[in-house]
């Protein structure tokens, strides 16, 4: 079987009780595949009656290459470009450069694509031994090219760069069909499209966890590859898209694609409501909040539609509890104008929320043994309460809830969100002086730490270690880089997830030249086509699947990603690395700083501080 369970070849045969010597040649026809499994699948085919319990024995197994004449190894590595940057585009005045990796001589030129003249000749910096990479590498400096066009960069012999555009609005198709990402992610109701759209699924009623009790969880968005459905993933996912909104509500139109479109109001706020009413069904009588909507188990490689396993409700977890407690008081501020009645209950849900916390201590998320879907378990509540009193007092003007909270939490992944607690009280119009004191100082120094690894890697990445999801990590540290000023280093990083990195590869689907094409996404499985807009996770050093360890096990720690829909560590995507993306689109586009601003109070407006 092949890496993607496609079958190259096959023999069946019967057994019995006495030993069967098989001899079986072929010959591999199809493209290199070095994921390749031997298998036996063993089958009743009885005709006469249902056999009884028996054992099969397999012995002396080999497997002999007899011939590799025609085989081409070089062909299994991946095409290395040359000279890499942002596949997309840059805005006229945004910091420009690229790495060249090979040698091509000392200069390099920029050219318009359609005219060829020579828009720039210019001398590249030093080479730099890029260790996490396993190459030594050259920048390019082109920021001096402000003239709307499309170009490419040639250096010497070396194959040109791909195509890329300087526009004063560069990244408004990504936005749009980032943000319809999660209108394609929708469960229980009908999705419209024509790749991607589905019937209603997961509409049933769920089952309580350990009780005969059903409720209705239907709504929502499919949280990544799978349709399981996390309170604390989609807390992370609202946070940041209402956030981006706040920082940059004229960003944001009315004509995404969605049901909603032309309603009047901003899709990105129609979409994020559709989590937040699903979220609000997960909150149970006490004010405790639900962790979690799935089957037992994963489903096969399947329409969502074709998932029908019971649905069970999880136990309440005190993470959920206070992301949600966050994200519904964030919720009650941002919809205060858009529908009144809808903020009021956001916050009175906050309130019950907040309240069962006071009463309840830490009580961490792990899954029962019967349940082997995500777990989103946490080590400490403590950030996620950090986030809910920050927002709570923010929502509030009310300082009680800042009270047992002596000093700053930080992060922005859905484990450790301590800096959308900062982030609320960095963009709120006279916050608590100490505490907003403190808000700062944390910001500011994991700002500083990105921009130093920013600097100091060729294709700046802000990251030195390459884990699970790594694209949300470094999306993540753009929102900060760009909360405290730092708008170079901010768009480089979106250069970076936008193809300047040493896979060459545009890590959202359908956009750049060289942009994932199979991603560990069943929907896109089953289409046979990968859904655009999706930020797949990216590198991941750690080499936690079949692919990666095939691919990848000699790739130095900066390479080890693959575009394989088996590749569930490195291409896979979720609701929550989509959102950092918009978020840091926003925040690059109008920059934001760490000063206090006032918070929105309409749709439309809202006040910062620019630098």
């Amino acid at each position: 079987n092949g890496g993607t369970y496609q079958a190259y070849t096959w023999k069946g045969f019967n057994v019995d009780t006495e030993p069967t010597v098989i001899d079986y040649d072929f010959t591999m026809k199809e493209e290199t595949d070095i994921m390749t499994k031997f298998c036996f699948n063993c089958g009743n085919q009885e005709k006469d009656g249902e056999l009884g319990a028996h054992t099969i024995y397999l012995d002396n197994v080999t497997l002999e290459l007899v011939d590799d004449s025609k085989v081409d190894y070089g062909s299994v590595g991946p095409y290395q470009a040359p000279i890499l940057t942002n596949q997309i585009g840059f805005r006229p005045n945004d910091k420009k450069t690229a790495v060249i990796r090979k040698d091509g001589g000392d200069s390099f030129k920029v050219i318009n694509a359609d005219t060829k003249e020579v828009a720039m000749t210019g001398t590249l910096g030093a080479a730099v031994q890029n260790s996490s990479a396993d190459e030594s590498d050259r920048i390019a400096d082109f920021s001096e090219v402000t003239k709307e066009g499309k170009y490419y960069i040639t250096c010497g012999d070396l194959d040109q760069s791909y195509t890329f555009v300087i526009a004063e609005k560069p990244y408004e198709k990504l936005m749009d069909e980032s943000i319809r990402m999660f209108y394609l992610q929708r469960c229980g109701c009908e999705v419209k499209d024509n790749d991607f759209g589905h019937k209603a699924c997961h509409a049933e009623q769920a089952t309580i966890y350990q009780t005969n009790e059903k409720i209705d969880v239907s709504g929502g968005w499919h949280d990544a590859g799978d349709y399981g459905r996390y309170v604390v993933a989609g807390a992370k996912a609202v946070a940041d898209l209402l956030y981006a909104y706040l920082a940059n509500p004229s960003m944001f139109g009315d004509k995404v694609g969605i049901p909603e479109s032309g309603n009047g109001t901003p899709d990105i706020l129609d979409e994020t409501r559709y989590e937040l009413e699903w979220m609000l069904k997960m909150q149970a009588a006490s004010g405790g909040v639900y962790h979690k909507v799935t089957c037992e188990s994963f489903p096969g490689y399947v329409a969502p539609t074709a998932e029908t396993k019971p649905l069970i409700v999880t136990p309440i977890s005190s993470t959920a509890t206070a992301d949600f407690c966050a994200s519904m008081a964030l919720a009650s501020e941002v919809y205060a104008k858009v529908d009144e009645t809808f903020a009021k209950k956001c916050m009175a849900a906050a309130e019950k929320a907040w309240s069962y916390l006071q009463q309840n201590p830490q009580f961490n998320f792990k899954n029962p043994a019967d349940i082997s879907t995500g777990e989103y378990g946490d080590k400490t509540d403590k950030d996620e309460r950090y986030w809910a009193a920050c927002q709570m007092y923010r929502a509030t003007g009310d300082a009680k809830y800042l009270e047992g909270v002596s000093a700053a939490s930080t992060g922005l992944d859905w484990s450790t969100v301590g800096d959308y607690g900062n982030i609320a009280l960095l963009t709120m119009k006279n916050a608590d002086k100490t505490f907003g004191e403190k808000a700062k100082n944390a910001l500011v120094s994991a700002a500083s730490t990105a921009e130093k690894l920013v600097n100091a890697s060729p294709y700046s990445s802000p990251i030195s270690k390459y884990d699970w999801g790594s694209n949300m990590t470094i999306a993540n540290a753009g929102i900060v880089l760009a909360l405290d000023g730092k708008q170079d280093a901010a768009n480089e990083v979106l250069n970076h997830l936008l193809g300047k990195n040493p896979n060459g590869v545009c890590y959202v689907t359908g956009f750049g030249t060289v942009s994932p094409e199979n991603p560990h996404h069943r929907p896109s499985m089953v289409a046979g086509k990968a859904q655009p807009g999706m930020l797949v996770g990216g590198v991941n050093s750690q080499l936690e699947d079949s692919a990666a360890k095939a691919y990848c096990k000699s790739s130095p720690a900066a390479k080890c990603y693959i575009d394989n829909a088996e590749s569930y560590s490195t291409n896979e995507i979720t609701i929550y690395w989509n959102s950092p993306l918009i978020y840091l689109l926003a925040l690059t586009e109008k920059a934001q700083s760490t000063q206090p601003q006032e918070s929105t109070e309409t749709t439309t407006t809202t006040t910062t501080t620019e630098t």
